[in-house]
């Protein structure tokens, strides 16, 4: 392959940012933060409510009526409840809950500010009655359209993708706590975005949002994701082979979920009214969850700490039971209708693989299971290795594991590059029709 040179060496070296980059920095250094903080506080504000609604159904309500909330027929109720109630949002409200998450990336279109309000009650709707979907994408659909239509209306020449940039790097920060998993993440958009300067002048304001974002979500909640598991202090040779192959088998798992989620999508829309599709899968989980316990249900951020914490009570057997389960929740969950991320789900799941995986075969190191785990669930899910890097170093809480998963990501990526995705590809004029509410005639 010919590599044309462009100047040379020692100008790349000493290559300065112009006054002009530097005086546009600094002028949008203020938006940045205040779309960080702004993010930072809707997250909060949503996580808030779906906690309240979560301590509501799950513990309020079954202690007044005296029952148990871990009971198999509540469980099934409110899920097959929560259910019927993101249907009815999705069909009846304005907005009609925005587009289908099955959908979208991560990062989509700015939403009419008409869909704000549903998209925030079946989020939260989602979230609090135990449904397996993360909080990531409906924060940042709310986030990206309040704050698109309010710079549009005081500053409107600070461009809108830049407005969504920074609005989904404030989120992002403040969702993970810290700015490194946007720099990491917004590494690749930027660098397709802008065509001029060095990539730490277009990361500078992505970062400075994430920062604004992280700091203002630690003062108000201090997220924490590190896990309880042992330290990891050296790297033996044979780690390299043992996280090579978990995360290889962790991410044939994320994509074998892949390659069925377009048809599980399809079966339910056969039922065209949201209300029924959403319904029924409320009651499939509810099943699920019936089947796998209650450490099964939710996002799965404090499930897995739980997990962890008491891994000593789950034998392999009842491992496989809780990753089957929680593969197949994550599969309906997205499917059906409800509104929400698949980040922190598949990080559950790659946790449940690794100890599944240490229990199996002890000799395996438990936090270089864990970490290989979530390194190639997170990685089939989500397409992102910066994002599956970021958040299997942040969750072993160890440093020296690093390079351990920089070579293990290398196997994993090869078979993921060229495999299903998790996302229902539509066209444009699909997705507006759905986020009308019209069902298009066969």
């Amino acid at each position: 392959m010919n590599v044309q040179v462009v100047g040379n060496f020692d100008d790349a070296v000493n290559d300065r940012p112009s006054s002009s980059t530097v005086q546009k920095l600094i002028r949008l250094s203020a938006p940045a933060v205040i779309i960080g903080v702004a993010s930072a506080l809707v997250l909060f504000a949503v996580e808030e409510l779906a906690h309240r609604l979560e301590h509501l159904l799950w513990s309020a309500l079954p202690d007044l009526l005296g029952l148990s909330a871990d009971s198999g027929w509540w469980i099934f109720g409110v899920l097959s409840l929560t259910g019927l109630a993101v249907g009815l949002v999705v069909w009846l409200m304005p907005g009609h809950g925005g587009p289908d998450s099955a959908t979208i990336h991560l990062i989509a279109p700015p939403l009419p500010l008409r869909a704000v309000p549903s998209l925030l009650i079946a989020g939260v709707l989602a979230l609090g009655g135990g449904v397996s979907l993360g909080p990531e994408a409906v924060i940042i659909g709310i986030n990206v359209a309040l704050l698109v239509a309010a710079f549009r209306w005081a500053v409107p020449s600070i461009p809108t993708e830049l407005i969504v940039v920074l609005t989904a790097a404030g989120t992002v920060g403040a969702v993970f706590g810290t700015p490194v998993a946007a720099a990491l993440v917004f590494t690749g958009l930027v660098g397709g975005m802008f065509r001029e300067g060095a990539l730490w002048d277009q990361l500078f304001l992505p970062l400075l949002a994430a920062s604004a974002g992280a700091v203002t979500m630690s003062l108000l909640a201090k997220p924490q994701f590190a896990l309880d598991l042992p330290a990891y202090a050296a790297i033996e040779p044979v780690d390299l082979l043992s996280a090579s192959g978990v995360a290889v088998v962790a991410a044939g798992l994320g994509l074998a979920a892949s390659a069925v989620f377009a048809p599980v999508h399809r079966v339910f829309r056969t039922l065209r009214n949201p209300v029924l599709y959403i319904t029924i899968g409320g009651m499939l989980l509810g099943l699920l969850g019936v089947i796998g316990g209650p450490l099964t249900l939710f996002q799965g951020n404090g499930e897995m700490s739980e997990l962890v914490t008491q891994r000593a009570e789950y034998p392999a057997s009842a491992l496989v039971l809780i990753v089957a389960v929680k593969v197949l929740a994550l599969l309906i969950s997205a499917a059906a209708g409800f509104r929400g991320g698949r980040i922190f789900p598949a990080v559950f799941i790659g946790v449940a693989l690794g100890l599944l995986t240490n229990a199996l075969i002890p000799s395996i190191p438990l936090t270089v299971a864990a970490a290989g785990g979530v390194l190639g669930m997170v990685l089939a899910i989500s397409r992102d290795g910066w994002l599956a890097l970021f958040i299997a170093v942040a969750l072993t809480g160890s440093v020296t594991i690093l390079p351990l998963l920089c070579v293990a990501i290398l196997p994993a990526w090869l078979l993921v590059s060229r495999g299903p995705e998790m996302i229902v590809h539509v066209s444009q004029v699909d997705v507006l029709e759905h986020t009308a509410g019209i069902e298009r005639r066969p």
